[in-house]
Order: C-alpha cells, then sequence, then structure tokens
C-alpha cells in the first residue's frame, strides 16, 4: 500500500484500512473545498483524520483499539512538534544508547508483568535495549516528544522481536525465519524519528490553515458514542468496519497494547474484545442460536445464514452452527452501525463505506448488499456499490476450510457503499 511511503502515513505499519489517495479523492468530490466535518467511525490509526485535517477541515473520529487511537492522535498533532527539537531527541538517544548499552547499565524499567507469549517475545539482549529504551523515554520531559518516542518505538517494536506478521502475529520459527538475537534498537527507533522529523515539517507544509480544533479521536465505540455528536452535524462520513474474516485486530497488536501500558491484564483484551464490530468465531461458537435483528427483513440474508447453518452441522460448533452465530453477529452490528450512520449525516450528505465481502463454509456472504439493504430500511439512498479491488487476498478465510465448498466462481472482493441521507 502506497501509505507505507507516505508522509505522516508511514510512521505505523496497519494491516487494514485504505490508502491516502482515496480518501484525498473522497474529500475533494464530497466537500467542494469549504470546511467541513468529516468522520470515520472506525478510524484505526488515522487515515481519514490525517487526510481531512491536511485539506482544512474538523476531523472526528472514533476507536477502540488504544493503541491505535493513540497512534492516530499523535499524527493529529504533528504540526505541533518542531523538526529540530526531534533531532535534538535523536542525538540524545544515540549518546543515551552509546553509553548504557555498552557499559552493562541495567535498566530501571521491566517488561509488562502479564504479558505473556509461547516463546519469548524478545531475546534477552533484544529486551535489555528495549528497557534501556524504555527508560531514555520516560525522561522526556515534553509530552508531544514523549508520545512521538513511544510511537516511534511501537511502530518498530516487532521488527525487532521473535514474532512477525503472517498476515496475524505469530512466531518467526513457525514460518521458517530464525529468531532474532541481537538488533540495534536504539538506532532503529532514531531512524523512526528522524522520518518524523522530515513529516512534521511537511505537515506544516502543506497542512490548510485556518481557525479550527485540531482533529481528535474518541476512545470509545461508535456505537456507544454517536449520539454524543449532534444529529446531523456530519458532511461527509469515510471509514472501513470490520470486515467478517475473523481477523483479531485486538490480538494482533496485544504486544503494542501491552508494552504502552495500555492493557495490564487479559481482562482488558476481553473488555476490548466486548467492543467489537461483530465478534470472532471463537466466542461465537460457544453460544446458544442467535438470531438476526427483526430489523433485517431480507428474504436472502436470512437464507445465507440459513445455508451456512447447515453446513457440515456433524461438526456441530465447529461447523456451520457457530459459523450462523458469527455471521449473524456480524449483521445485527451493521444494523447499529448504520442507525449512527443515520444519526449523523446532515440532509444530503454522503457515506463512504469500504467492506469486503466473506465467503463462510462455502457460502458467499455479500456484506456490500446486504450492508445496502440494512442502509435501505434505515431510511437511507444507496447511491451505488462501487467494486474497486475485484479480487483480494491474504485474511484469515481465505486459505482456511471456513470457505472450502465455495467454488473457483466464488472470491473475495472490496466495495464501496456509496449512501446519502435524503
Amino acid at each position: 500500500m502506497a501509505n507505507r511511503t507516505m508522509p505522516i502515513h508511514r510512521w505505523v505499519p496497519w494491516i487494514a484500512g485504505f490508502s491516502k489517495q482515496f480518501i484525498e479523492d473522497a474529500i475533494e468530490r464530497y466537500t467542494n473545498g469549504r470546511r467541513q466535518t468529516v468522520l470515520d467511525p472506525f478510524a484505526g490509526v488515522g487515515t481519514t483524520l490525517v487526510e481531512a485535517d491536511l485539506a482544512g477541515h474538523d476531523a472526528i473520529g472514533f476507536e477502540i483499539n488504544p493503541y491505535a487511537a493513540f497512534a492516530a492522535q499523535t499524527k493529529l498533532m504533528a504540526h505541533r512538534v518542531r523538526s529540530d527539537t526531534i533531532r535534538q531527541v535523536i542525538r540524545a538517544l544515540d549518546e543515551h544508547s552509546r553509553i548504557v548499552e555498552s557499559n552493562g547499565t541495567h535498566p530501571s524499567a521491566a517488561p509488562p508483568p502479564n504479558f505473556h507469549t509461547r516463546s519469548p517475545f524478545y531475546s534477552p539482549e533484544v529486551e535489555r535495549k528495549v528497557l534501556l529504551m524504555q527508560d531514555f523515554v520516560r525522561c522526556q520531559s515534553d509530552a508531544d516528544v514523549s508520545r512521538l518516542c513511544r510511537l516511534a518505538f511501537a511502530s518498530t517494536m516487532v521488527d525487532y522481536s521473535n514474532y512477525s506478521y503472517e498476515p496475524s502475529l505469530g512466531r518467526r520459527s513457525a514460518v521458517g525465519r530464525s529468531e532474532v538475537e541481537d538488533y540495534p534498537v536504539a538506532s532503529c527507533v532514531a531512524a523512526k524519528l528522524a522520518q518524523m522529523a522530515d513529516d512534521v515539517d511537511w505537515y506544516r507544509r502543506h497542512r490548510v490553515l485556518g481557525r479550527r480544533p485540531d482533529g481528535r479521536v474518541q476512545l470509545q465505540s461508535f456505537f456507544d458514542g454517536y449520539k454524543r455528536l449532534d444529529q446531523g452535524s456530519v458532511d461527509l462520513l469515510v471509514t472501513s468496519p470490520p470486515y467478517a474474516n475473523n481477523y483479531h485486530y485486538n490480538r494482533n497488536t496485544r504486544p503494542h497494547l501491552y508494552w504502552l501500558g495500555f492493557c495490564e491484564s487479559p481482562a482488558d483484551l476481553k473488555k476490548l474484545e466486548s467492543l467489537n464490530f461483530g465478534t470472532y468465531w471463537q466466542q461465537a461458537r460457544d453460544r446458544d442460536r442467535i438470531e438476526l435483528d427483526p430489523f433485517i427483513d431480507d428474504c436472502e440474508i436470512r437464507r445465507t445464514i440459513s445455508d451456512i447453518r447447515e453446513r457440515n452441522p456433524d461438526r456441530g460448533i465447529y461447523g456451520g452452527f457457530g459459523w450462523a452465530n458469527y455471521v449473524t453477529i456480524y449483521l445485527n452490528d451493521c444494523v447499529r452501525f448504520l442507525a449512527g450512520v443515520k444519526w449523523c449525516l446532515r440532509s444530503g450528505s454522503t457515506a463512504l463505506i469500504v467492506i469486503g465481502n466473506s465467503i463462510v463454509q462455502g457460502v458467499p456472504v455479500p456484506t456490500d448488499r446486504f450492508l445496502a439493504t440494512i442502509a435501505r430500511r434505515h431510511g437511507l439512498t444507496v447511491v451505488e456499490i462501487h467494486t474497486p479491488r475485484a479480487t483480494r487476498v491474504g485474511n484469515s478465510i481465505i486459505n482456511s476450510s471456513v470457505r472450502s465448498g465455495a467454488g473457483k466462481a466464488a472470491s473475495l472482493y472490496e466495495s464501496v457503499v456509496e449512501i446519502r441521507q435524503p
């Protein structure tokens, strides 16, 4: 994705989300150059919000993952920081690491006590350097600089760990890659800070000036928070809710959540999971049969759930029954999500919702069309369903037995559902 090389966006690797160019084009097309309010209910690490802020609009986002919300908010504050200040910190970090790494200094920081992995997340020498880095960050008195240092560490922390994304987070050894015995941690973080120093200058040069609040990210579920916005106050909504692909977004940021102090125990992660859009099959499968929300009065949707439920009945919760629960919860949350969209959009304004379809137990689930059906039920106008990516790969369903039986004609794709408030 081009975001990996674009200023500000390249600060944080993120497996989900859409491109800077898509957001830039959407803002240009639907805001007519006037200052407006742009909302992303599933903000992730802030692609929509950064582009809206750069273009001179009020940017508002909701995000349940504290690490993602922290990353997005840090990006939105980039214009406040001077690059020469960051470069001073880089010089201090180089001096710090040269001294403490060479003289055997014992770090004051300690690993998060309840963070456990199957094999050590860091090798002993790497962990020592990571903890010395934590000591350095804690000494930064400037709040904005401290945020940048923490984000620079978090965005690189998996690079020198014994884990990697394939695309889910797993042990390097499980995919035939050697463990990382040693690594220049401070140099890696310093390189990220140098990138940030370049980008804050770029941000100030390109950010449309004008009196407006900084972009902001609400650390809460859109379901719980949308009524805090004035009804009809949003001019453009651009978002991508989690796909029905069983990708565990929170679990894949577990190291970041623990090492940055956003999570202290498994109970904290469990609470995050309860806030998700949809759920995970591993949780849905153990529940009694879940019914579709009565609001979803559509024969095709009900037939799809029935077809999934009837697949592999001999496998019980591991067959269609558990997966039918999974898809039902997802669609029920689409009802809640679109109720929020209806509340937020002003008359005549647009929502662009990027969503991928799914194939569950061999049954195609056209989530884009189902989302459109639910939107119409809410009284919203479905302008068009665009399909810019006819095929996609790289999620946890496509290469699993979940998809088996769909046949060669079935494929995964990605759509943009364009919705308008009448």
